[in-house]
């Protein structure tokens, strides 16, 4: 999936941004807001398997979108950014 420019910037801010602040490795806070579908969840949840993340996960008042806050160490700003990648490719997910 080819990136386009307002998200190739996006990373390049995110990366300097946490390569002037951040000193790795590091845990860093994921969150993120899907549809309320057991799948979506799934598939976050199956992206950050292994990786001794902690998973939190909370239903909107209405129950129509959850919310996934995941808690994981990371090695460095690049692999934080690829598994931001790594999320989009979920329909519907919104990066926070």
């Amino acid at each position: 999936m080819k990136e386009d420019n307002k998200t190739t910037e996006f990373y390049k801010r995110l990366r300097e941004q946490l390569e002037g602040d951040t000193k790795w490795p590091s845990p860093y806070l994921f969150k993120f807001i899907v549809p309320a579908s057991l799948e979506k969840i799934a598939e976050i949840e199956a992206i950050f398997n292994g990786s001794g993340a902690v998973i939190n996960t909370r239903n909107s008042s209405k129950g129509t979108y959850t919310s996934i806050s995941i808690k994981v160490t990371m090695k460095s700003s690049d692999s934080v950014i690829d598994k931001y990648r790594e999320v989009s490719s979920v329909e519907g997910v919104i990066s926070l």
